[in-house]
């Protein structure tokens, strides 16, 4: 036995020890060694079928792939500025990164943005400032609906569902929420044992599959639901009707892709196609789905229930306002989602071209519920591209009663804007299934960050408000953000956005031409 262990290992060595002694003796063999593998594939590269650059350019048309890989690289670390990077530039994702990791955060030598282009924007500042003591400043979620009402940060964790994200990242979000004092929305695809483990404050999203809480035929399950929304944890639930990522589309999760745990998570059975209809089949109208959130906030025990969506046509959303008005059903609260999409992997289409930006939809919202003179029964959540006190103030400034960041947090547990999202092979293990990438995300350490960006984001919230002479956020209007149009040209978000007269929409002589078409189309029994 031992004789052959030594015949092996001199059958390997030999041949080895020969071929590098050749080598050190003749040139001309470590010429070869390096010429035969070019001329290789070479041969490959000439009799393959499938890329034409690699036929015509044998070996050398390599590299062009090679570049393109490794191109978004090339790009994000050398070629832009600090400024002028998409879809997040470097100047906010250092930002985040330095305010989680509690470095210093500050800037030396003055803005690197152009003060003068058009687009430039600014908060006026007082000559009598304010000092406010009240670093953790809440917004109530709930009115007189509401047995169990829910004082909200003014910024917390949007839509990110397990399954997307690894469950490494989402206990580290939530675990983050609650030493930080905020919430975590689950994302469509329902509360995961992720969810749970930290006892951060959740808001239970509810999508077209009924995560959590679908019968057997794919329909909603009220039980199932009271099970999950009488959680202690769960502290409001939204519904999602679309998202900015891909509004108007549905999802399909491949039977392939499906497994137990998931299964199990979002009550489905094994061994199907796991569908996310683009429509709700709860409810089909407007006031049926009043009807259907004042069922959950009955079954929730009295938590508020609210809706997302990204606004498309505008008559839609207005047919819900009518709803409103005719039923007398309000929902405690409506996130806009911006079309610039986010953290969820879509056609490209859908990403680039559907969908009415945030900002838009935000005034929109806001208008439209002032317009009918309900805005001080519901509350606005805006969601999207949140990384900074000043992008949390603008929302605010334009009617949110608070602001849901995705990527903000994702950067903050050390996503470096790979975009490889939807390949699985996220290299930080925050958008992954892969278990040899997720496990090298530190729960403990990347939870602290996000409860950090929080609360430094939070903290320069309260400094900016101090500095504008403002004692709180509903001080905060639109007229206290300045942009630049165009050359000299500067105006107020209130020049801009010229604020609505409450009930001008209930009333056919105040009633705004430019709102006139979509408001008398608008049927609270149809969409």
């Amino acid at each position: 036995m031992l004789m052959r262990q030594y015949f092996q290992i001199f059958t390997v060595a030999a041949p080895i020890f020969i071929l590098v002694t050749a080598l050190f003796w003749s040139p001309v063999l470590w010429a070869f060694v390096v010429v035969l593998p070019i001329i290789s594939l070479g041969i490959i590269d000439m009799v393959q079928e499938k890329q034409t650059i690699r036929r015509l350019y044998p070996f050398l048309g390599r590299f062009r792939y090679m570049l393109e890989a490794v191109r978004p690289e090339i790009q994000q670390y050398f070629v832009e500025s600090n400024v002028s990077g998409r879809p997040i530039p470097r100047e906010f994702r250092s930002l985040v990164y330095q305010r989680a990791k509690g470095a210093r955060d500050t800037r030396p030598f003055g803005t690197i943005f152009d003060v003068n282009r058009a687009g430039y924007e600014w908060i006026n500042h007082s000559l009598a400032p304010k000092h406010i003591e009240d670093k953790d400043p809440r917004v109530k979620f709930g009115g007189d609906r509401c047995s169990k009402p829910y004082m909200s940060s003014p910024l917390n964790i949007s839509a990110m569902s397990y399954g997307s994200l690894s469950g490494n990242a989402i206990r580290a979000l939530n675990k983050g929420a609650k030493i930080g004092g905020f919430s975590h929305n689950t994302g469509e695809g329902s509360l995961s044992p992720y969810h749970k483990e930290a006892g951060g404050d959740i808001v239970w999203q509810i999508g077209t599959g009924y995560f959590g809480c679908r019968a057997d035929d794919g329909g909603f399950d009220p039980e199932l639901f009271r099970k999950n929304a009488t959680l202690d944890a769960v502290k409001m639930i939204e519904i999602k009707l679309s998202q900015g990522a891909k509004p108007g589309h549905g999802g399909i999760l491949p039977a392939a892709k499906l497994t137990e745990e998931i299964a199990e998570i979002r009550n489905v059975p094994m061994g199907h196609d796991v569908v996310s209809p683009a429509s709700h089949s709860a409810f089909s109208t407007p006031t049926e789905m009043l009807e259907f959130i004042t069922k959950l906030r009955e079954l929730s025990g009295g938590k508020p229930v609210g809706i997302k969506l990204c606004i498309g046509r505008r008559d839609e959303f207005l047919a819900i306002c009518k709803a409103m008005l005719s039923t007398g059903m309000v929902p405690d609260f409506v996130t806009v989602d911006g079309g610039e999409g986010g953290t969820g992997a879509a056609p490209t289409e859908m990403t680039n071209s559907v969908g009415t930006p945030l900002r838009d939809a935000l005034v929109f919202v806001n208008q439209a519920l002032i317009g009918i003179g309900l805005r001080d029964q519901v509350r606005i959540i805006a969601s999207g591209k949140i990384f900074s006190a000043f992008h949390l103030l603008r929302v605010l400034a334009l009617g949110a009663d608070a602001a849901n960041s995705a990527r903000g947090m994702m950067m903050a547990l050390g996503c470096i804007q790979a975009r490889s999202c939807n390949t699985d092979h996220c290299p930080t293990g925050i958008a992954t299934q892969n278990p040899a990438r997720s496990k090298g995300l530190v729960v403990s350490d990347k939870a602290q960050r996000v409860a950090n960006f929080h609360q430094a984001t939070v903290n320069n919230l309260v400094e900016l408000l101090g500095a504008a002479g403002l004692d709180d956020l509903d001080q905060l209007e639109p007229k206290h953000i300045n942009r630049r149009v165009e050359g000299t040209n500067v105006k107020t978000y209130a020049q801009l956005y010229p604020r609505i007269e409450a009930n001008s929409l209930l009333d056919d002589e105040k009633l705004p031409e430019e709102w006139r078409e979509d408001w008398l189309v608008a049927n609270a029994q149809n969409w």
